[in-house]
């Protein structure tokens, strides 16, 4: 059973601990580090307009996405993560595309360059999730350089 809950205090520490997979995964394209400690910065924070989620599947914790409502019905996915042992029976796919349903508005998802995985990803869920009706653009982004963008309004 797929189960989507907003992270807060209680769950704030399953958030951190599958975000550490994540970076890790994309340590050598984005080129990041861990800390001293052995581990990496969660960004962006979830705090002010970025809200965290976690997917948890017969109530196991399976993915995690951050969102940034920068204005409102304006979202951009920050982050975005299946564990690889769940990357199976469109699972990544079931989960944003419930959280596009849930939240409506305009949404923004970019993918830096190097990260063709995901690349492919985004177009076959964006694709998918909008019969085609969206736009896909390459730009420099101030912070990570080259990145592949797909942008599309919910239709209700």
């Amino acid at each position: 059973m797929m189960n989507i809950v907003k992270v807060d205090d209680s769950n704030a520490h399953v958030y951190a601990n599958l975000y550490q997979g994540y970076a890790a995964e994309f340590s050598q394209i984005v080129v990041d580090k861990p800390k001293a400690n052995g581990l990496f910065e969660i960004y962006p924070q979830l705090k002010g307009s970025v809200t965290g989620y976690l997917l948890y599947l017969d109530g196991i914790p399976a993915a995690l996405t951050a969102i940034d409502e920068s204005t409102p019905q304006v979202y951009e996915i920050c982050d975005f993560y299946v564990l690889p042992c769940f990357r199976k029976n469109k699972v990544g796919k079931r989960f944003i595309s419930s959280l596009f349903e849930r939240l409506g508005g305009c949404w923004e998802i970019k993918q830096v360059a190097g990260a063709d995985h995901a690349i492919s990803f985004w177009r076959d869920v964006v694709s998918d999730y909008t019969l085609d009706n969206y736009i896909e653009d390459t730009y420099q982004d101030h912070k990570w350089g080259t990145v592949t963008r797909q942008r599309f309004t919910h239709v209700k």
